[in-house]
């Protein structure tokens, strides 16, 4: 063997000795741990006790006497304050809605305000309740203090935010003196900001 060839062959065995050391623990994969995500559970304080105040967007249905009778759109505001007992909740709230409902050119609806006392059932995020209580209707020929009863959800849709909707059937007699009765539904879509 040449001298020449020697050398190459004692530097290939050197190059592989020293390759296959410095790779030496480092045959296996790598290992890369995943960061662990922990989704965040955003809760909601479940109870009802405190002011509260909102707009109201609806739709009433005036059957009076005869042919008196008439339906628009309704639209005002609310306030009033709930108490939470844990399953239960009890309330009380003013309410004004603004009518405009010819009734058939006998009268014009304009307004109503509702004096209403709650009693509902706490669901968590849901409260559905019962309401009754006076209202009084202010027609263009005079106005009326009647009764009303009616149903109500309301939805919180974070800490301070709810909506609901509510529905109400009014009793008026005599209204502005004229011997017109009247009988009113109104449905109610409500929107109320809590403090």
């Amino acid at each position: 063997m040449t001298r020449i060839t020697k050398f190459a062959l004692a530097t290939a065995f050197g190059s592989t000795a020293l390759t296959s050391a410095a790779f030496a623990g480092n045959l296996a994969e790598p290992v890369v741990e995943a960061p662990v995500i922990t989704p965040e559970v955003v809760t909601y304080d479940e109870d009802w006790t405190g002011f509260y105040g909102g707009l109201n967007l609806g739709y009433a249905d005036i059957d009076g006497d005869g042919a008196v009778d008439g339906d628009d759109t309704t639209y005002g505001l609310h306030m009033g304050y709930d108490y939470d007992f844990g399953d239960y909740v009890i309330g009380g709230e003013v309410e004004y809605d603004k009518l405009d409902v010819d009734l058939n050119g006998a009268a014009e609806g304009e307004d109503v305000i509702r004096l209403k006392v709650k009693g509902g059932y706490d669901l968590g995020r849901t409260l559905v309740y019962a309401t009754a209580g006076s209202a009084i209707l202010d027609t263009d020929v005079g106005g009326d203090t009647g009764q009303f009863v009616g149903v109500g959800a309301t939805y919180k849709v974070n800490e301070r935010f709810t909506v609901g909707g509510e529905l109400l059937e009014h009793r008026f007699d005599d209204l502005g003196g004229t011997g017109i009765d009247a009988d009113a539904t109104t449905f109610n879509i409500k929107g109320s900001v809590r403090f």
